[in-house]
């Protein structure tokens, strides 16, 4: 197999024509916590490229003209370092190695008012979010850089590490981006999708509040929580920018705000990138 260094490789360029496998990889210095993009073509087989990172297998898609894509996520949880994709198709392979920066993320003490300090959630709410983040749907239903969920200023970045009442939690992080605004303001698709989870504080979801789940396809999917109110129901298509409920302070919530979590194959990601990059 051919060693190819994707780090020396500029934005948007591919492995050299003469392997029979051509390989793209974006961003060109990811760091943690960002999606990592694979584009595969030069295919000499029927069939989906199987990309490999970690010992994990990871979906690849059509993006049409025998060029497949697969997203593979990485969280602040990971180490920085080198990291090897395998690339396979039949017979051919190609071994593609790429440099994931370390990131410097805050930390932040949260105090929860009494009443809420103990919540933990219930196993019907998880049980719900968890089929969720596993949704890997063919169809890609977005379109462009993702939009801003909310007009609130952001009130906690992507990444935070936390005390909660004075103790850290351990193998935590902020999975998603704080937008703080006034109880009721609008809650906006960041793109189009198909809702495919809506959960409320009143039937279990102790810990998110009122909460909404749109799947974007492919393997990407967002969630809202602590919502004062939902404006869609389960199977509704919602196109970017639609209103889709409220901003609130329902479950473990310390004041109103809309917390936007964005998963690639069932790990929080950075959904910054998304919104100004855009990956297609």
């Amino acid at each position: 197999m051919a060693r190819i260094n994707a780090s020396h490789l500029q934005p948007g360029c591919h492995v050299p024509v003469g392997l029979a496998l051509q390989v793209q990889v974006r961003p060109q210095a990811p760091q943690l916590g960002d999606t990592i993009s694979v584009v595969v073509t030069g295919l000499k087989t029927d069939g989906a490229p199987t990309v490999m990172m970690a010992g994990k297998t990871y979906p690849s898609f059509p993006l049409g003209s025998n060029r497949f894509r697969a997203l593979l996520p990485t969280t602040p949880l990971d180490r920085p370092g080198t990291r090897q994709l395998q690339i396979k198709n039949g017979p051919e392979a190609q071994l593609v190695s790429i440099q994931v920066r370390d990131r410097n993320f805050p930390t932040q003490s949260i105090w929860l008012p009494p009443g809420k300090d103990g919540i933990e959630g219930t196993d019907y709410e998880f049980e719900r979010v968890a089929v969720l983040k596993a949704l890997v749907t063919p169809e890609k239903y977005w379109n462009g850089p993702f939009r801003r969920p909310s007009d609130g200023s952001v009130s906690t970045v992507y990444g935070v590490r936390r005390y909660y009442n004075d103790e850290f939690a351990e193998d935590y992080y902020h999975r998603g981006v704080d937008y703080a605004a006034a109880t009721g303001s609008p809650v906006y698709a960041p793109a189009a999708g198909r809702v495919a989870l809506v959960g409320l504080e009143s039937q279990g979801f102790e810990l998110h509040g009122n909460a909404i789940g749109i799947d974007h396809g492919q393997g990407v999917v967002s969630i809202f929580i602590h919502l004062s109110r939902i404006d869609v129901q389960e199977g509704d298509r919602v196109e970017a920018g639609q209103v889709i409920g409220g901003i609130g302070s329902t479950g473990a919530s310390t004041g109103p705000h809309l917390h936007w979590g964005l998963y690639v194959q069932g790990q929080a990601v950075d959904p910054v990138p998304w919104r100004y990059e855009g990956i297609e």
